[in-house]
């Protein structure tokens, strides 16, 4: 094991050295409580018990008890010393530890070794048992860490891994924040089963939605003028549009590719694939690129009475589902499309306000479609930071 990390702050040069965990931290292993005194009453005591606890690097209260047995205080790390072995969470709370997880007390250096240790795979490998994995008392007391000699240089280095956690917590929490208000307001912006205004609009506008045919107001897309050398893209569920090469890692169309519809900036494809995410399918509007190649199988169209985005986001709200499921004349093909032709899909039923209401509604939601992904490349970004970080500022086993 080296005794000196590849980074390390200005004016510390002196080798780190090898000590036992239990040597360093005060540790309490949790024991099972009784069953009889769980409780559904947030005033009694906190319970842990092993991973089903820990969420996002903290404690995440589920279960009381009027039981107190062994206890971590605030600020402290729980661990799970149970499948899987080793995941962590501080607690912002005075809690009783359950079955399955350790209660470990010392600074923030020592939490980001057993983070750094935990991301290595180090806990996994001592996790013994054949039918329920864990890692024993003797084994997590046991452990060897390598710390700095000067505990100055502890505190440099958990102070700095501290404020790259609040930075990565308050991105996430920015952008599940922003993700709630979009979801809430695709449920406000766009008229409700059997209305015709929205509940919330923006200023100046009064008229009532009309219904319209979706063939009404778009045209079909289809062939392509033989470049084969354009992007090729495929759509997600969770990410709309993504090159078949990030998606797949490798472009997928082969032969077939000739065959697929060229797409220009602003036309849309609705993806009639069923998932998880979206049951009857998904629609997304061409907006990263200026012209694509994209599934043949695709229906795709283009706009000429409506706003493209809008379109997307009036998909998106789940409303044409009631529509689409209609439609189905027997479940998925063997392609795992679902049998929805191109003249049935255009012939579903939707909402529509002016265009300039429809362009209003769209640029919101695409703000925050914009925050959402600005907050999540941060968070993405500092995560990749911590994740060389710690590998850089401790000592690395050799070679």
């Amino acid at each position: 094991m080296d005794k000196t990390p590849n980074i390390r702050f200005k004016g510390f040069t002196d080798p780190w050295e090898q000590r036992k965990l239990g040597e360093v931290a005060q540790i309490t292993m949790g024991q099972s409580p009784d069953g009889s005194t769980y409780s559904d009453t947030p005033s009694d005591y906190i319970l842990v018990q092993g991973n089903a606890d820990l969420k996002d690097g903290w404690v995440s209260p589920r279960i009381w008890t009027t039981q107190k047995t062994k206890t971590a205080a605030a600020g402290d790390l729980i661990m799970s010393v149970r499948a899987p072995a080793g995941a962590m969470g501080k607690t912002a709370y005075d809690v009783v530890l359950g079955r399955g997880v350790a209660g470990i007390k010392g600074n923030e250096f020592i939490y980001q070794t057993l983070v750094k240790m935990d991301s290595n795979g180090y806990w996994k490998r001592l996790a013994a048992g054949s039918t329920f994995e864990s890692v024993n008392s003797d084994a997590v007391n046991n452990a060897e860490i390598m710390i700095p000699q000067d505990m100055a240089e502890q505190d440099r280095i958990g102070e700095y891994f501290n404020q790259l956690d609040n930075l990565i917590t308050l991105h996430q929490r920015k952008c599940d924040e922003t993700k709630t208000l979009k979801k809430y307001m695709l449920q406000k912006m766009f008229p409700k089963k059997g209305e015709n205004v929205p509940e919330i609009r923006f200023s100046g506008f009064t008229d009532p939605w009309e219904q319209r045919k979706l063939g009404e107001v778009s045209e079909r897309v289809q062939g392509n003028d033989g470049r084969m050398d354009l992007p090729t893209l495929t759509i997600s569920a969770a990410n709309g549009w993504m090159s078949q090469e990030d998606r797949f890692s490798g472009n997928i169309a082969g032969k077939e590719q000739k065959n697929y519809t060229l797409l220009h900036k602003g036309e849309l494809s609705y993806n009639h694939g069923n998932s998880k995410l979206a049951k009857y399918g998904t629609v997304f509007s061409l907006e990263s690129y200026e012209e694509a190649l994209v599934p043949r199988v695709y229906h795709s169209f283009r706009m000429i009475g409506a706003d493209a985005s809008f379109i997307e986001y009036y998909f998106a709200t789940k409303i044409p589902d009631r529509e689409l499921a209609k439609l189905i004349s027997s479940g998925a093909r063997m392609d795992g499309l679902l049998n929805i032709s191109f003249d049935a899909f255009m012939g579903i039923k939707i909402n529509l306000p002016s265009i300039h209401e429809q362009q209003q509604i769209a640029n919101y939601l695409r703000q925050l479609d914009n925050l959402i992904t600005l907050h999540q490349r941060k968070c993405d970004n500092l995560k990749e930071v911590k994740k060389y970080m710690l590998q850089n500022m401790f000592p690395r086993k050799k070679k």
